[in-house]
């Protein structure tokens, strides 16, 4: 098997029609689902024991041709947090193959029967991992920090995905601000595993996360909220039902309804008119530059943070400043400034993933001439 870097340490990346297969050194993690919601089996070679993290339980009977064709045994399951998207896998597979089911102390699924704390350490497979008990998508959520790898759950997602919702029972922005920040302070070169992705990432370091990702970064506590409650357009009633599902620790697929792959997880999942999927287009650089200088000059709207445009990357001359929290609330304001919602307008960020997400809620908005500037900043001042 051939080796290449990724985030900085040495790793192998193999594809089948399955699943995605990372290693590291003796570790390995096999990402099981084809679609959305992420299942990770982790297990060392040369050994049998193996963990799963966070299964689905339309997929348990996938699971157990995989553990039981390559004769391995599984000796725990584990459930980041209580799902809102999907059934968990956890309790089927606990009954059929006496495992533990591992969960964060506060969950509420009655059949978990190893529960964890804050700073737990878990003995994985003789692999030294660090639980961190990160609320805010949930009050049970956990991430799970391994030395050179950290599953997020919801907590993290990855780039432009931001996160997890925030506005399902449980949920709490505030308490979202505060676990991204213990986040913000672990190593940069740990790969971000997350429970989700809707767009065919791979994981990427958690640095890259710190600069790239949207979540993560809003300097206080008070702007993350606010722009979590301008983005806060209300969770599916079927979510309401799944929850329910794996507070009881349901072993029917059929117990609640699930619309395949949707993103419904996703801070902005359930925007109405489908906003996830408005086609958003880009502007680079060099055209824009071209733009400013001809007689089809755009407007400007910058969605950073106010101490950002005096920072290192500075500022475009004429732009017209939002910032993203406040964007939903100031529409009127923007469509006068662009002479209607027919206006040119190039949204700005640092380095793209804002202003995207600037550019999906003008496009719910009836906003049709937004483009965004690929590479934000960063690109920009290169």
């Amino acid at each position: 098997m051939r080796r290449r870097d990724v985030g900085g340490s040495s790793h192998s990346l193999r594809h089948s029609e399955d699943y995605v297969y990372f290693e590291r050194m003796e570790l390995y993690c096999k990402q099981l689902n084809p679609h959305a919601c992420r299942s990770y089996l982790v297990g060392r070679e040369g050994e049998a024991e193996v963990v799963l993290i966070d299964p689905v339980l339309e997929h348990v009977h996938e699971y157990r041709q995989l553990i039981e064709g390559e004769a391995l045994q599984l000796q725990q399951v584990v459930d980041t947090h209580t799902h809102a998207d999907h059934i968990s896998g956890a309790a089927a597979l606990k009954d059929v193959t006496d495992c533990l089911y591992m969960m964060h102390e506060d969950a509420p699924a009655r059949c978990a029967n190893f529960r964890v704390h804050d700073g737990f350490q878990w003995d994985c497979l003789g692999e030294p991992v660090k639980v961190l008990h990160t609320p805010g998508h949930t009050r049970d959520s956990i991430c799970l920090v391994f030395p050179e790898w950290i599953f997020t759950g919801d907590t993290l997602f990855l780039d432009d995905g931001g996160a997890g919702r925030d506005d399902l029972p449980g949920g709490d922005a505030g308490h979202h601000w505060e676990s991204l920040k213990r986040l913000q302070g672990l190593p940069d070169q740990l790969l971000v595993y997350p429970a989700h992705d809707y767009r065919g990432r791979q994981p990427t370091s958690l640095g890259r996360q710190k600069h790239s990702n949207p979540h993560m970064q809003h300097q206080s506590r008070e702007e993350f909220v606010r722009y979590l409650e301008d983005l806060r357009l209300g969770a599916a009633d079927w979510m309401k039902d799944v929850l329910k599902a794996n507070y009881a620790c349901a072993r029917d697929p059929g117990a609640a309804w699930v619309p395949v792959d949707s993103p419904a997880c996703e801070v902005k999942g359930t925007l109405n008119l489908g906003a996830n999927e408005v086609d958003v287009e880009s502007i680079t650089a060099a055209t824009l530059r071209e733009r400013l200088g001809s007689n089809q000059v755009p407007l400007l709207l910058d969605v950073r943070e106010e101490y950002e445009l005096s920072g290192e990357l500075g500022h475009i001359e004429g732009i017209h400043h939002i910032p993203i929290e406040s964007l939903a609330h100031r529409l009127p304001e923007l469509e006068k400034a662009a002479g209607g919602k027919k206006g040119r307008i190039v949204a700005v960020c640092r380095s793209g993933a804002r202003a995207y997400t600037a550019a999906q809620i003008l496009g719910q908005a009836g906003f049709s001439g937004v483009q965004v500037l690929e590479g934000g900043m960063i690109s920009w001042n290169m």
